[in-house]
């Protein structure tokens, strides 16, 4: 089965609150016919919006397709949260890269951040930036951990955007009182992800990239002039960008097994009112510390956007049942609440929670399994994905040079062997020294 299609009507937005609240964008054509280009970039999300944005910048004539809309995937339907940090912390890094590499990448993704906040305001994209997310801690052990290290990063890397939080604290600004302590960074913001990502495609439009939506790559010839075939069509190009993320399927069997789709939902609230205030004090996004993780931030017209649960399978599960039950234990006061939207989508996973960038072909560049950690890090993978391209590479070797181990289990396998590998993982994903 084809995650493209399992869940999703072909072509058209799922029925989210990001969809009912988008700034429109006239749907792009579909390929017919042959047509040639410098750089052929497959899939429309972050990674491919940005990176065909950042080569046409540089005077490359770019192609585009997406196999439904731009912005059809994880890019338009996750909890728009833009995060500090690399998907895991510095002392992973450390340990697994080396100091001054955990250095350069913890610029990196402050650089994620900033990218994220100049391109929107570049392009007056309709998006509104709102400083804040907040981190709630389940138990007291990982409150203690969350604060020694909001310390070290303060002595070690000079961020001093952490506010750490005790019990009353927390509740105080997220209203719930289940959670132990946490911390509020004021660095990290939120954002509508879905007008972010029709921001970067009206952008890369305007700088030259050819885009085509409603064409589905089929197959990749691969050779000295590589060719992207779809249904309608067929693009013969010096150079190939998969941004396909957990829609890649088998057009890379290597990135494949490295790459694992995964299933995860949000909800949307009726708006809320004066109860907003009680949820959430301030205009903040929060998540907390459970392994399959709770997040939730209010929109603009103050509902509540709770996104919580994972399915491994390729049907999505009775949505509000599943979301419902995590939301109700952080917020049992929301009991009754009505439920307007609910959603679906497909992101990517690694065995280790870091971003899997390579080259599986001299002339085919890959970055994907951001690892619910996207929205920044995709956005600035698309601008290493050019930069290497043109033969400047440093940040994308930098990436493509940490581990990245396969899934266990090969094709077969490797979805019932999932729920267990990520469990052991699991074990190393919290922060400690």
């Amino acid at each position: 089965m084809n995650l493209l299609h399992a869940n999703d009507r072909v072509g058209e937005y799922p029925p989210s609150y990001y969809a009912a609240t988008a700034t429109p964008l006239d749907p792009f054509p579909t390929l017919h016919g042959a047509v040639t280009a410098d750089v052929c970039v497959v899939g429309g999300g972050y990674t491919g919006l940005s990176a065909a944005l950042h080569l046409a910048e540089r005077g490359l004539s770019v192609v585009l397709v997406e196999a439904h809309r731009v912005g059809f995937g994880a890019s338009g339907r996750n909890g728009g949260q833009v995060g500090s940090g690399q998907r895991q912390d510095q002392l992973w890094l450390e340990k697994a890269a080396g100091r001054e590499n955990a250095r350069r990448l913890w610029d990196m993704a402050q650089d994620a951040k900033a990218l994220v906040r100049d391109l929107i305001a570049r392009h007056a994209m309709p998006v509104a930036w709102h400083p804040g997310i907040a981190h709630a801690c389940w138990t007291e052990t990982e409150t203690r951990e969350l604060h020694l290290y909001a310390e070290k990063l303060h002595r070690d890397y000079g961020y001093d955007q952490l506010e750490p939080l005790d019990r009353d604290g927390i509740k105080r600004l997220i209203g719930s009182p289940v959670y132990k302590g946490g911390e509020i960074d004021r660095g990290a913001g939120h954002i509508h992800p879905l007008n972010f990502a029709l921001g970067l495609a009206q952008a890369a439009a305007q700088a030259g990239v050819r885009i085509f939506e409603r064409s589905e790559v089929h197959r990749i010839t691969p050779g000295a002039k590589p060719v992207v075939a779809t249904q309608g069509g067929r693009i013969t190009c010096d150079h190939v960008i998969l941004a396909g993320n957990g829609y890649l399927g088998g057009l890379e069997p290597q990135i494949a097994a490295r790459v694992m789709p995964i299933n995860n939902f949000i909800v949307a609230t009726e708006p809320l009112g004066d109860r907003a205030a009680g949820i959430l004090s301030e205009n903040v996004a929060a998540h907390d510390t459970k392994f399959v993780v709770n997040y939730w931030r209010l929109s603009d017209d103050k509902r509540l956007l709770f996104g919580g649960g994972e399915s491994y399978g390729y049907r999505f599960p009775d949505i509000v049942k599943t979301v419902s039950k995590p939301m109700l234990e952080v917020y049992p006061q929301l009991r009754g609440v009505k439920i307007d939207h609910a959603w679906g989508g497909t992101l990517a996973i690694t065995l280790n929670r870091m971003p899997c960038f390579a080259r599986p072909q001299p002339n085919v560049l890959s970055a994907s399994g951001y690892s619910g950690h996207g929205v920044a890090l995709a956005t600035l993978a698309g601008k290493l994905l050019a930069e290497a391209t043109a033969s400047q590479s440093s940040g994308f070797d930098l990436m493509a040079s940490l581990p990245q181990p396969r899934f266990p289990g090969g094709a077969a396998l490797r979805w019932p062997l999932l729920v267990l590998a990520m469990t052991w993982y699991s074990t190393r994903d919290r922060i400690g020294f």
